[in-house]
């Protein structure tokens, strides 16, 4: 907390970035400028939290793949930086528990100590996953923060906004957590209509001061998507993602056919996690 008042945010995204574009990284210019620009933050941090494997989504990659293009991505800032602890995770955690531990460490003081993460010595060179043992174990939310602790946010854009109508996604509890005890700062699309999704949700509407919407007025439609399609189809990416991951990406041969058949036909880790749950409930109740 600097002497003019102002709160410190650190700007967490988490999802598949399978692989990392330029969009992403833009993201965090856009959260950052808007949130500078109300006087009453200070973005002090962006982090990127690449989903672990057992997220299951149709045509994941290997974590260690998807951390390591992130690392080149964000090499040369100054303050965007990728965290792997959610990526080392054997079962899938829930995108609230992601930002808890990550408040956790800023309020425990941990958050200048460098974390274990693949080798970036130099590009096109073999680099080393490191294996890490760490507890996923649920812990109680935090009720408060204390004062002068920077405040972490979630980043995103307007589908993950959107996804939170999906059933059986998202726990209605964990939609509540993150936008009342953390907020999210979510950048817009065009075609989308982020204020009128939240006027239909009675749990965003409650905590819509928490909500921050930010307009991007460039238009910028690049989706990992569809850069796994043209690279299935031989066409060029090149401007789309940073070089250093272009190129990674052609060592590699990472996309293809095969790996975007990699999860058919399973069940997404939160659909099945929440279904499995209900469930239960339900034959207890």
């Amino acid at each position: 907390m600097d002497t003019s008042g102002k709160t410190d945010v650190v700007l967490l995204a988490c999802g598949s970035f399978n692989p990392i574009t330029n969009m992403h990284l833009r993201l965090f210019e856009l959260g950052k400028d808007y949130m500078n620009a109300t006087g009453k933050y200070r973005v002090i941090k962006g982090i990127i939290s690449p989903v672990g494997d057992a997220y299951r989504k149709k045509g994941l990659i290997p974590a260690h793949h998807r951390v390591i293009m992130a690392e080149l991505a964000t090499k040369n800032s100054h303050w965007v930086e990728v965290d792997t602890w959610e990526s080392l995770q054997k079962e899938w955690v829930e995108t609230v528990k992601v930002l808890r531990h990550h408040q956790e460490k800023l309020a425990t003081g941990s958050c200048d100590h460098p974390q274990s993460s693949p080798s970036l010595d130099r590009p096109g060179r073999k680099r080393k996953w490191a294996e890490q043992k760490q507890d996923s174990s649920p812990k109680k939310p935090q009720e408060s923060k204390p004062t002068g602790v920077p405040r972490v946010k979630l980043l995103c854009g307007a589908d993950l906004l959107e996804s939170f109508s999906v059933p059986n996604l998202w726990k209605i509890e964990d939609i509540t957590q993150i936008v009342a005890n953390y907020g999210l700062i979510c950048i817009t699309r065009a075609g989308s209509d982020a204020q009128k999704f939240i006027y239909e949700s009675d749990v965003l509407w409650r905590y819509q001061s928490n909500i921050h919407l930010v307009d991007e007025w460039i238009t910028n439609d690049i989706s990992s998507t569809k850069i796994r399609r043209a690279l299935r189809r031989g066409q060029s990416i090149r401007y789309l993602v940073p070089d250093l991951v272009q190129e990674y990406i052609e060592k590699h041969d990472l996309y293809s056919s095969e790996s975007e058949d990699r999860n058919a036909g399973v069940i997404l880790a939160p659909l099945q996690r929440n279904i499995a749950e209900a469930k239960h409930n339900s034959s207890t109740a």
